[in-house]
């Protein structure tokens, strides 16, 4: 199963892209895409956009996790983030992927086995989750491949449950 991993916003979305075969895990590819403040906001969203589209043919994933919407103080930045979010899931939706969103705290507990870990124990565990030789910078790009293995870790759980109450 290859999955791909989404970290979005609108400045900086990160990506990772992570293979699960035979109970290991495997980072394929990681990065962030940026786009500049300067440029208007629907071209921004149209370069994340293309960038995710670009990801899915050269991967072909199973299936693209996203890291839920974290409010916190900011309206302005959720609305920016949830903006991103649409597109990588419009880009999911016309490749007939299905897309599972988890919360910060569950990527964290699923990766770290603590809700409230830090972004360095976070890069920590992913380094040594998918065996790299170094922790995966910038930070977006590390919680991206967080959220790829998050995936990997539970959907096989969240199968499972939806034929057992079937």
């Amino acid at each position: 199963m290859i999955i791909l991993g989404i970290d979005p916003g609108l400045a900086s979305t990160g990506y990772g892209v992570v293979a699960l075969k035979d109970g290991r895990l495997t980072a394929l590819d990681g990065g962030v895409i940026e786009t500049p403040s300067a440029v208007p906001r629907e071209r921004r969203l149209a370069d994340i956009y293309e960038q995710v589209e670009q990801l899915l043919s050269t991967h072909a994933p199973e299936a693209v996790a996203l890291e839920e919407l974290y409010f916190g103080q900011n309206v302005r930045t959720a609305f920016a983030v949830g903006h991103a979010r649409g597109v990588v899931m419009l880009a999911a939706g016309r490749n007939g992927l299905p897309c599972a969103g988890y919360t910060p705290q569950k990527v964290k507990a699923a990766v770290c086995g603590n809700g409230r870990a830090d972004k360095d124990q976070v890069a920590r565990m992913v380094k040594m989750l998918l065996g790299l030789a170094e922790e995966p910078r910038p930070d977006h790009a590390a919680d991206a491949l967080a959220v790829a293995i998050c995936h990997a870790n539970c959907a096989p759980f969240a199968t499972a449950l939806a034929e057992a109450t079937a």
